[in-house]
């Protein structure tokens, strides 16, 4: 069941929205704004609206004071006369996107992470990422810190929902992440975390049921959200307890290993073993997928993440390459090489299926959302890597328009700001993404990414994507 957020919570994401305008930005925020005029006029664009619906060429798009006030024809929409007129004949405009698996850290080798608190909001904004929710926090006080900062206008980046740290249980050899003590401790870490104000919660591998059931509980009192990242708790297991959101579509579910023990987390070649010996059609996951969706259940789709350990698939695009510090690029090639070189690894049957199982789902009616979860080993890098995850969801199976739609209006349904972003239509915030090409047809047009419209104001993409090179990894 989706729990209603608190008025609180959700003036959290858009008390910026209503008055964009009236923001003092930062002289560092100002470089990269390319249109901040109080009316503006988006004339001869095909508008993609997040819906799913087909696109519409030759439109006009009217924003004044950081919302949309008309969307149609030329005949029917009236161009006020003191609006900024831009003409983008030849571009597309969607929704700005809504990405639900996100960070503010990268992978430095041997399971330590570094804070990105300078690159990844300039990143996620210049893909064209508006609202995003973090999965997960190393450092809970910078990542609330980095979100008031956004909305003061002191450093660009998107909306964000801040999830607290990893609620976690003894076993997960990562020095960030606390070794919960029992449910009371469980309980005491959400009290605390809501406080300090973070916005959802992140179940991880090694909890223990009765621990999850706690935080569920306690969360939803504060009405905040729990996802997950499981492994000793099955899916149908958190499902019934009431979790809102499943983390990496079923390639984090141990429902198919056989003879599992409860609370207890599977090896790797239990889980992989199960996956490559699973039927996508037969009653095991097809009854997973139907119960899912009967207890409302969300999943979140993170395919970059899963295809770098596939060999056989592509390694980052250049770009994301030299976002890169040349120290963590090495890193990450000589990983995506030797995985590469494999000729034994079970993972590109175990991605097929991933990928089947996702496609099952939506098709099913369940609310599939998308993020890129930038981990692993590295590879990655938002904002690129949020173009792909669009394009991974078409190759799975889905239509350029449902793609669009799970990374707009599904990622806002599940937040519960679908009334004020995630579509294009009179009344919403200008949450808005220009690209040239028609992704609606061609999907790898979305990487055409040139203004990035955020609350109104207009974010140059390219300025935003070359200001961060040679920096992940680093800062």
């Amino acid at each position: 069941m989706f729990r209603i957020m608190t008025q609180t919570i959700l003036l959290s994401f858009f008390s910026v929205s209503l008055f964009a305008q009236k923001i003092e930005f930062s002289s560092e925020t100002r470089k990269y704004i390319r249109y901040d005029t109080l009316e503006i006029a988006l004339k001869n664009i095909r508008v993609i609206d997040g819906t799913g619906q087909p696109a519409r060429p030759q439109q006009i798009v009217l924003i004044k004071e950081g919302r949309i006030t008309a969307v149609g024809d030329s005949s029917d929409v009236q161009i006020p006369e003191n609006a900024q007129i831009i003409d983008l004949s030849g571009k597309s405009l969607l929704p700005g996107y809504i990405m639900v698996h996100e960070h503010m850290f990268y992978p430095a080798g041997q399971a330590h992470y570094n804070q990105q608190s300078v690159s990844f909001p300039r990143l996620y904004l210049a893909g064209g990422v508006t609202t995003m929710r973090t999965g997960g926090s190393v450092e809970p006080y910078t990542d609330l810190n980095i979100k008031r900062a956004i909305a003061a206008g002191q450093i660009p980046g998107p909306k964000m929902d801040v999830t607290g740290p990893y609620l976690n249980g003894p076993g997960l050899p990562i020095l960030f992440v606390k070794a919960l003590k029992g449910p009371e401790d469980a309980r005491s870490m959400v009290q605390y975390w809501a406080k300090e104000g973070v916005t959802s919660f992140k179940v991880y591998q090694h909890i223990s049921r009765a621990e999850l059931k706690v935080v569920i509980e306690e969360a939803h009192k504060l009405n905040i959200k729990v996802t997950g990242h499981l492994c000793s708790v099955t899916y149908r297991e958190a499902a019934e307890l009431g979790i809102d959101n499943l983390e990496h579509g079923f390639l984090a579910a141990t429902d198919f290993v056989q003879e599992k023990s409860p609370d207890d987390c599977p090896g790797r070649n239990d889980w992989t073993d199960s996956f490559a010996e699973l039927s996508v059609d037969g009653p095991k996951a097809q009854s997973l997928i139907k119960y899912l969706i009967e207890k409302g259940v969300a999943l979140t789709s993170t395919l970059p993440v899963f295809e770098t350990f596939t060999p056989g698939r592509p390694s980052a695009p250049n770009a994301a390459l030299n976002a890169m510090l040349p120290e963590t690029r090495d890193q990450y090639l000589r990983t995506w090489a030797r995985i590469a070189n494999q000729t034994d690894s079970k993972w590109p049957t175990v991605f097929e299926k991933g990928m089947k199982l996702e496609h099952a789902f939506h098709k099913a009616g369940g609310l599939l959302i998308v993020g890129t979860d930038p981990t692993g080993y590295g590879g990655v890098v938002p904002g690129y890597a949020n173009h792909r995850a669009i394009e991974l969801l078409v190759e799975a199976g889905l239509s350029p328009l449902e793609a669009i739609q799970v990374a707009t209006l599904n990622g806002a349904k599940y937040l519960e700001i679908d009334k004020e972003t995630g579509t294009i239509e009179a009344g919403k915030t200008a949450d808005l993404v220009v690209v040239n090409g028609d992704p609606a047809s061609t999907i790898q047009d979305i990487r055409n990414v040139e203004i990035v419209f955020k609350d109104g104001i207009g974010y140059d993409s390219k300025k935003l994507f070359e200001s961060a090179k040679g920096l992940v990894g680093l800062r």
